[in-house]
């Protein structure tokens, strides 16, 4: 279903293996080129041979994935850069929307939190929400439900996320607890955006501070990512989104992929623990296997989704494919970033993905054979549109949160649409020459 959905949000919207990370230069057991992950802005890089692939046929995977619509590609094996898209010089370091990819790092941000004992994953939210706020149903709903997005609440993908293209939105948190209960939490499986939404505010209170400023010192600083680098949209009263609108460069996104792929530590620095990333990318309820904390992940039916690869491969996966695609137990990590037009190729994943398996030579791959196409999907789907998810956040209809509406939301006045936005930065990303422009310079 979600691979379904995925789809469907570009027309709307338009561990098994443990890995040991060797140090830099060192071969592994097998031989092997190992790489060390770097803080700076150039990867440490290594010729396809040393890491176990051949490079003519890594040399045409490349060729065929330097599609007109992708902007950014990027190989990694065994933390190497090994092959790179012919624009990645110019558009690694211009941030771009990370579109639902930005749930992934949501829910690494909330790794963090449990980490270090602020979060607990079964907790009602009741224990982190201040008094008041949303009814007695919402507040029973766990972070664990919010991790796995069967939260019960009712869903309207493409209505609820429209409102925050313009930041649109009053108070996302209101918004998210004034959607209907359509089931018993932990049984059903709705691709929410407001459940994670409202995960980014239970972070934040559990935490006490604001969400951006913890994730910026316990996730990004580590990484050597700048808060210069990268700009993050928040609703009109301040909370920040957790569905979409992390605007980051390509080239930190790689950096949260290969932090991913080293099972939370980046060269000897414990940044999430491996335990809580082992549930988060594994099958994580029976409501949808393919489906972890907020990563697709491989479960025993979704191999259709991550062709060919291991049953450890896992997806941070975003509208208009902003995706890592990651395996640790091959060491790999592909990224890529751009913007899916009408009419683009829908089996670029799967090709792309094919001829890179074609390049192995340690270990050596089955292939698995060519795109199979899938069923479309009804825009008119009310999982997809429901016009009352949009009109709350105008303070109108039964999805209306009460008191909540254009100008002011739990008692307090709203800041207007795009009033943070920094200088050049649109939905889509940012650009310019502005020095408060985000990005790599």
């Amino acid at each position: 279903m979600f691979r379904w959905l995925a789809g469907l949000s570009v027309a709307a919207l338009a561990a098994a293996m443990m890995l040991v990370v060797m140090p830099a230069a060192q071969a592994a057991p097998d031989g092997l080129k190992w790489c060390e992950v770097s803080s700076g802005r150039e990867p440490q890089r290594a010729t396809p041979e040393e890491v176990g692939l051949d490079s003519a046929a890594l040399r045409k995977a490349t060729e065929f994935a330097a599609d007109r619509t992708r902007f950014t590609f990027s190989v990694f094996r065994n933390n190497c850069l090994v092959a790179e898209g012919p624009t990645n010089d110019r558009a690694g370091g211009m941030p771009w929307n990370m579109w639902s990819s930005t749930k992934s790092v949501v829910a690494m941000v909330a790794g963090i939190a449990v980490d270090q004992g602020r979060l607990r994953v079964d907790d009602p939210i009741d224990r982190y929400l201040p008094a008041g706020l949303g009814d007695a149903a919402h507040r029973a709903i766990t972070v664990r439900s919010l991790l796995t997005e069967t939260s019960g609440m009712q869903v309207a993908v493409a209505s609820e996320g429209v409102t925050g293209l313009i930041q649109l939105d009053p108070n996302v948190v209101a918004q998210a607890v004034a959607m209907p209960i359509a089931y018993e939490q932990g049984t059903t499986w709705q691709y929410s955006q407001r459940a994670v939404d409202l995960l980014a505010y239970v972070v934040q209170q559990a935490v006490g501070e604001d969400f951006q400023v913890f994730a910026q010192r316990n996730l990004f600083e580590p990484l050597g990512i700048p808060e210069t680098d990268y700009y993050w949209a928040r609703d009109r009263s301040g909370n920040t989104y957790g569905y979409a609108h992390l605007v980051l460069p390509p080239d930190d996104f790689a950096k949260l992929g290969l932090l991913v792929m080293n099972h939370g530590d980046w060269n000897g620095t414990r940044v999430i623990s491996a335990d809580y990333l082992a549930e988060a990318t594994t099958t994580a309820t029976a409501a949808n296997d393919c489906y972890g904390f907020l990563f697709v992940v491989n479960g025993p039916d979704c191999a259709s989704g991550f062709p060919g690869l291991p049953a450890d491969a896992i997806q941070m996966s975003g509208m208009m494919r902003q995706d890592n695609i990651i395996v640790p137990s091959l060491g790999l990590m592909v990224s890529w970033t751009g913007i899916t037009v009408p009419g683009s190729a829908v089996s670029f994943p799967h090709e792309v993905l094919r001829a890179l398996e074609a390049a192995f030579r340690a270990p050596t791959l089955a292939d698995p054979g060519p795109y199979q196409q899938k069923p479309d999907i009804s825009l008119a789907d009310p999982q997809i549109s429901n016009p009352d998810a949009t009109f709350a956040a105008l303070g109108l209809g039964p999805m209306a949160y009460p008191g909540c509406g254009l100008l002011t939301c739990l008692d307090k006045p709203l800041a207007p649409p795009v009033s943070d936005w920094p200088p050049g930065c649109y939905v889509v990303g940012c650009f310019g020459s502005d020095p408060a422009t985000p990005g790599i310079r």
